[in-house]
């Protein structure tokens, strides 16, 4: 599987988050680099499921020498226990392929209800938008870029997204290189954290991020909501 040596990895979400990022991430009109765009279909046989695949979608930005700067993945949103099979099957894949080193993956993500954390341990944030990452794996250039925009999640931090949840579980026992990067907002706030979101990505990346091409409108959902499969990953 040919990819590039940075991956924004997204997840297929019904208020349209993964789609309104993969539209805005574009080429730099500086950079000749050009959108390559592929379907991923791997079947989950080997794990004992039959008649299922790992389906996504991939955006590859390649430069005029034909090499792959940048790839986005788009997957689809699994339930457990197929959630695991399809992400190790495609982490597999990509890892397989790779040559001198594993590549970077950038997972963002916005969402009050996907987060939980103890607010006694963020400082106000005034209505302004602040971005946070996880880093997990050895550091490489692109993470590095995205630490010193970023301040570190706090230790009150839980995941409550199975797909993220899986992922970074996966994540840390491959130890993939991996930044994960989200925002903590007031809710009518959830559009300029994905501006902000964006922006990060590019100026990481070196894409651009065109807000007019995007189209958004995040759903409501409740803090309460909880996933049953998530204290799997802790």
């Amino acid at each position: 599987m040919k990819v590039a040596s940075q991956i924004v990895l997204l997840f297929k979400d019904k208020d349209g988050f993964a789609a309104a990022i993969s539209e805005g991430l574009n080429p730099n009109p500086s950079s000749g680099f050009r959108r390559l765009e592929e379907s991923l279909e791997l079947p989950l046989d080997g794990y004992g499921v039959k008649g299922q695949k790992a389906c996504g979608d991939f955006v590859h930005f390649v430069d005029n020498q034909g090499n792959y700067e940048v790839s986005l993945l788009l997957l689809e949103k699994y339930e457990p226990p197929i959630l695991a099979c399809a992400l190790n099957e495609v982490l597999a894949n990509i890892t397989k392929g790779a040559s001198a080193s594993l590549p970077t993956f950038i997972v963002p993500f916005t969402g009050a209800s996907k987060l939980k954390w103890e607010l006694k341990a963020l400082p106000p944030n005034k209505g302004q938008v602040k971005l946070y990452s996880i880093q997990i794996g050895p550091g490489t250039g692109s993470s590095k870029k995205i630490t010193s925009r970023t301040e570190m999640a706090p230790a009150s931090f839980h995941i409550q997204y199975e797909p993220l949840a899986c992922f970074i579980h996966l994540a840390r026992v491959l130890k993939l290189p991996t930044s994960v990067v989200f925002g903590h907002q007031a809710s009518e706030d959830e559009l300029q954290a994905l501006y902000q979101i964006g922006d990060l990505l590019a100026n990481s990346t070196g894409l651009c991020f065109l807000k007019e091409k995007i189209s958004w409108n995040p759903m409501e959902m409740s803090k309460d909501s909880k996933e049953p499969w998530r204290a799997l990953y802790g």
